[in-house]
């Protein structure tokens, strides 16, 4: 399988849940109402397909969001080789909180939208582009809520963000035609000899019935960390089981000598493994919860106190 709920405030449960990591996170708990607007902004852009005047808009919006929380921003340009549309112009977009740490955090989300929801229901929509409100912005909106939150509640750990580009444009039976934003960077890294602790990728975290479980790449190139991020869950979405296996960004990082962990919806019971809105016309805000997303930005504030420690 190739990755890439309802509107509403914030829940009781959701609030019971910050309520009892706030202690363990020794900062602020993590405000999904922030991460779900964040979400919505880049929604409000239309399909960042990546050649789209929504791409580089959006692209630019991202620079300036990531620029009022982290010390030093990079637009990282390259290009790559999709199996359908040929040569392909990405951008990287990589915040750096804390530069001089030597301990340091990855967290990637992918940014761009399919160009295709194949997977749509309705043959007609095949030709048209993915909104890609869960699968692509729900990870950013939750890095990017993560990195303020860190402006003002201070880490000493070293954390790099990189929303990373073109993940959405692969072929079935084709794993090097996915991920090819994060491929470019494992080849050409922001920092030369960049060896971060481990790292944390975001892929689909924002729908209402979400289930988060031990991704079988992670568990295989990353087993520890998996223990590590899992331990430290913020909310019944995270299940401790092993699942199946996705071909996503964290496989290329992981290959590229870093651990990886994917925190992941998949679905055992889907006959694409995924939620029912991947890869349509459907993925839009109506299906993102906001307590879905307070659970992961949370997770993600226990595992940096855990490494702080």
């Amino acid at each position: 399988m190739a990755a890439c709920g309802s509107t509403g405030t914030s829940t009781a449960s959701e609030a019971a849940v910050n309520d009892s990591v706030t202690a363990m996170a020794g900062r602020s708990p993590f405000d999904s109402s922030k991460a779900m607007e964040l979400t919505r902004q880049q929604c409000e852009f239309g399909p960042r397909v990546p050649g789209t005047p929504a791409h580089a808009k959006c692209a630019d919006w991202l620079m300036s969001t990531l620029q009022a929380s982290c010390d030093t921003v990079i637009m990282q340009t390259g290009t790559v080789q999709t199996a359908t549309e040929g040569s392909l112009g990405i951008k990287n977009i990589i915040g750096i909180i804390n530069p001089e740490a030597s301990q340091r955090l990855l967290l990637l989300a992918h940014w761009d939208c399919r160009p295709w929801a194949d997977n749509d229901p309705d043959a007609a929509n095949h030709r048209k582009p993915v909104m890609g409100a869960n699968d692509g912005a729900s990870g950013v909106g939750v890095l990017l809520q993560l990195a303020s939150q860190l402006k003002a509640d201070k880490t000493t750990l070293g954390i790099d963000i990189v929303l990373v580009d073109a993940e959405d444009m692969g072929v079935d039976d084709n794993e090097e035609s996915w991920a090819l934003g994060t491929q470019y960077w494992a080849s050409h890294p922001h920092v030369q000899g960049y060896k971060p602790v481990f790292g944390i990728l975001l892929d689909m975290v924002g729908a209402s019935d979400a289930t988060f479980t031990r991704e079988y790449y992670s568990t295989q190139y990353a087993r520890g960390f998996v223990d590590l991020v899992w331990n430290n869950t913020a909310g019944s979405h995270f299940i401790n089981a092993q699942g199946g296996a996705v071909t996503d960004d964290h496989i290329f990082v992981n290959r590229a000598g870093i651990p990886c962990v994917d925190i992941i919806d998949m679905r055992s019971d889907s006959p694409t493994g995924f939620c029912p809105e991947w890869h349509t016309v459907h993925d839009t805000m109506d299906a993102i919860d906001p307590a879905t997303l307070g659970e992961v930005g949370q997770t993600l504030l226990n595992v940096i106190a855990a490494l702080e420690q």
